[in-house]
């Protein structure tokens, strides 16, 4: 059985989080059944997230475990395999069920291409959605580049080669992907992560969350090596013993492989008593916090993985409407645009003083987060996407032959 035209059955494997969660791919999800199309989705399981099979918006969701949460470059070999053979496996069951005729391969781990290629023997195609630059990524976790890292530029390459059509989050991605990837250009399509309008509710502010302080600061993301979140709270602690603020609260939302080494050094650099980790937190209660935020902050340090990357957050916080202090990144300056001040790279000392500028001045604040607000609603928030998505499909289920989206500028 295929699809009839127009209509195609669309298997997504995710293996760096699972769904709804991972809020990209949920949107694609969402977005493809919208427009008529079947979709089941592989992913890992979560906390939350433990059902190895549900429904959820007409949208089939299998999940497998993951035994090995890695932070070593051996232990993400072996996280990657034992994922890889359980993607396999389920892609078999839903090959043998529901059936498919495309693979949405997502990543990090460049790997997908493998269940990929062995169904592109029975006529499947298969979309690259490119998550991550994993070199980049390997070197900003450790530092080097070594055989790990030369593998990695290898199974991008094959990823790549195997892909009818590849999705780029943004300008920096798609040049990757043809010069690079060496990708044809018409085969390349600029979709990006887009804040969902509908998701993202602006709530009106509880003063309670300022902890009885005249100010909020909030984050919200992955804590991780290369997020940054040690060069905020340095900066946290140079605006207290250097500045000599004492009026600002810090609220840091979300989870990841380094929350504990975080929270340590906030005891060690002696800044836990005004700032508040929550881990994750239901979209009720994020909104609550980042809405009663006066700046929200991106702390992503100055690298080649962060340069080139599109956040979310970001993305998120001009939403909701909120000024920016973020250090000086290519995508994060493409995206934000004026909603941002933009501190010299890795500069905590710089960083305090321009939060601190921003904290004090009242308009600017809302000048900036008007800028933002104004920014997603003209072309970045996800429905402005979408066209581009169904482009790439159409591309991929035509045999490749499709029109790139024009560069942006």
């Amino acid at each position: 059985m295929t699809a009839s035209p127009g209509k195609w059955r669309v298997l997504i494997i995710v293996e760096n989080l699972p769904c709804p969660f991972d809020r990209r791919v949920w949107q694609e999800a969402l977005a493809l059944r919208a427009n008529g199309h079947e979709v089941s989705i592989i992913c890992p399981k979560g906390r939350g997230y433990d059902k190895g099979h549900e429904v959820l918006d007409d949208v089939h969701i299998y999940r497998h475990a993951l035994p090995v949460e890695a932070s070593s470059a051996l232990g993400y070999g072996l996280e990657y395999a034992i994922a890889l053979l359980m993607e396999f496996g389920l892609a078999l069951r839903i090959a043998l069920t529901r059936g498919f005729d495309v693979i949405h391969g997502c990543n990090p781990p460049d790997t997908i291409f493998l269940i990929a290629r062995f169904f592109k023997v029975f006529g499947k195609r298969f979309i690259f959605d490119h998550h991550d630059i994993n070199p980049e990524l390997y070197e900003a976790k450790f530092g080097r580049r070594d055989v790990w890292y030369r593998v990695l530029c290898r199974l991008e390459r094959w990823t790549f080669a195997t892909a009818d059509v590849s999705i780029a989050t943004n300008e920096s991605y798609r040049r990757i992907a043809i010069e690079r990837g060496h990708m044809v250009p018409a085969k390349v399509f600029v979709v990006r992560s887009g804040a969902d309008l509908t998701r993202v509710r602006a709530l009106p502010p509880r003063a309670e969350l300022r902890r009885g302080k005249a100010h909020l600061v909030g984050y919200v993301g992955v804590i991780g090596k290369q997020e940054g979140l040690d060069l905020l709270l340095e900066a946290i602690a140079y605006m207290r013993q250097t500045l000599g603020r004492n009026d600002v609260h810090f609220v840091i939302v979300g989870d990841g492989t380094e929350l504990a080494a975080v929270r340590q050094l906030s005891l060690q650099l002696s800044v836990d008593d005004c700032v508040e980790f929550t881990g994750r937190l239901p979209d009720a209660a994020l909104w609550e916090i980042m809405s009663t935020a006066d700046v929200c902050v991106n702390p992503d340090r100055a690298n080649e993985m962060n340069d080139k990357s599109t956040m979310n957050k970001i993305l998120e916080y001009m939403a909701l409407g909120k000024p920016i202090v973020q250090f000086d990144l290519t995508e994060g300056r493409f995206s934000a645009g004026e909603a941002s001040l933009y501190a010299r790279a890795n500069d905590v000392a710089d960083f305090a003083m321009k939060l601190c500028e921003l904290l004090d001045e009242t308009a600017r604040r809302a000048t900036m987060g008007a800028i933002g607000r104004q920014r997603v609603e003209g072309g970045l928030a996800w429905h402005h996407q979408v066209p581009r998505l169904l482009q790439a499909y159409e591309a991929a289920m035509s045999g490749g032959r499709g029109r790139a989206t024009v560069p942006e500028t």
